[in-house]
């Protein structure tokens, strides 16, 4: 993994975009860290939107409605969650900084929410940048189980409807391999990247339930 520093600058949106569309992107140490450095790794995870695997139980819980998804309604909400300290995570890597253009990116239309609420309570969701074709993902959480991983799938369907080309996930997590993430080289995801980025797509954020349920029907097929 390559890391490059920054520490005298203003992280603005546009420099967010741009770092976007070559394939690199920021990370603090902590919370309250001042610093930024600019990741570029030399594998790359993704998530290809055509070979997703989605467990028997989760499609169940999904098709269930368990939980009420939707998008970009607490986007601000989400990505502060996400950049908590908890339990199991000590540290995080959303410094006030990434956050704060994060949501500059989201009231410019490029940042976007899955959410899941229960009972009038958000207790998962996760965020990401669109651009062209490519949906970045950045960070996800959960306070019941398997809220973020509905709202994973429920972005898989979104984009899938909106013909998105590439799902980043910078990494590979355990959690995610279980759903068919794969790591490609950097030069392999920098190929993918500027073929995806050629593409106009727009983030399906409001998708009629008929819609929806069909891609479903397809996913769960798998």
């Amino acid at each position: 993994m390559s890391n490059r520093g920054a520490d005298d600058f203003e992280l603005t949106p546009e420099l967010l975009l741009r770092a976007y569309t070559v394939g690199v992107f920021p990370m603090a140490e902590s919370r309250d860290a001042e610093s930024i450095s600019w990741i570029d790794p030399r594998q790359r995870g993704i998530l290809p939107l055509d070979a997703v695997h989605v467990p028997k139980k989760l499609a169940k819980t999904i098709r269930r409605g368990t939980f009420d998804v939707r998008c970009n309604t607490a986007f601000a909400d989400v990505i502060a969650t996400c950049a908590e300290q908890t339990q199991g995570r000590r540290e995080t890597w959303i410094n006030p900084q990434i956050e704060s253009a994060i949501n500059d990116l989201h009231h410019m239309g490029y940042a976007h929410s899955v959410e899941s609420w229960q009972d009038g309570q958000l207790v998962g969701g996760l965020y990401g940048v669109a651009l062209g074709g490519v949906f970045f993902g950045e960070s996800m959480f959960s306070r019941v189980t398997d809220a973020s991983k509905v709202a994973l799938i429920h972005l898989v369907a979104r984009l899938r409807i909106g013909r998105f080309k590439l799902l980043d996930t910078q990494f590979v997590t355990d959690h995610l391999q279980r759903f068919g993430a794969i790591e490609i080289s950097a030069r392999d995801f920098l190929t993918k990247l500027e073929a995806a980025l050629a593409v106009h797509c727009l983030f399906p954020a409001d998708i009629d339930i008929e819609t929806l349920t069909s891609e479903f029907d397809q996913l769960f097929a798998r």
